[in-house]
């Protein structure tokens, strides 16, 4: 059933980017588990070894704070569609932010996002497929718009005030690190 390996194959690769939704799992040592559900064009393969994930300004910033306790992520894809499948990606994972020097070269495998707060750049060390037999049959419709035209109505300013009330602690009051406006 499981099968395990050191990076992400031709074939898993081929899976990961035809899947239109992930999930983001990550736990600081206390507290709240999260995992958050990710879409949008939101995820690079940059090798073998590394993803990286634009994450958009939303209602909590949960990953960035655990992160700075515990940096271990997994990142599962789930195929809805064909063939039955799990994937996971586990892995050791950072936050860059737009004043750190690699948000220019990252931000920039990502179409424009208006909000985007944090790229989380995961190092794998493990990936494994299983089966997915309990998966149920979904069909993908189309993104939502909702995000981009919530973040368009906040304005840059709106946007930097929300980010700065709401995204600055966990809602187990860890701080996130994002950088002061």
């Amino acid at each position: 059933m499981a099968t395990q390996y050191p990076e992400i194959t031709d074939r898993l690769r081929r899976f990961i980017e035809a899947q239109h939704l992930y999930f983001v799992g990550t736990a600081a040592r206390d507290g709240r588990v999260n995992v958050s559900p990710k879409g949008l064009d939101s995820l690079r393969i940059v090798s073998p070894t590394r993803v990286v994930w634009l994450n958009g300004t939303g209602s909590g910033n949960e990953t960035a704070a655990h992160l700075l306790d515990t940096p271990r992520m997994t990142v599962m894809f789930c195929s809805f569609e064909r063939a039955p499948m799990i994937l996971r990606l586990y892995g050791t994972a950072r936050a860059v932010h737009e004043p750190d020097a690699e948000w220019d070269e990252l931000y920039g495998l990502f179409p424009p996002m208006r909000g985007a707060r944090n790229i989380f750049v995961l190092d794998i060390d493990l990936v494994q497929t299983s089966c997915g037999y309990g998966v149920p049959f979904y069909e993908f419709e189309s993104e939502r718009p909702l995000m981009d035209s919530w973040a368009a109505k906040k304005g840059e300013d709106g946007l930097v005030e929300y980010q700065q009330t709401k995204n600055r602690a966990s809602i187990d009051g860890f701080p996130t690190g994002l950088p002061p406006a």
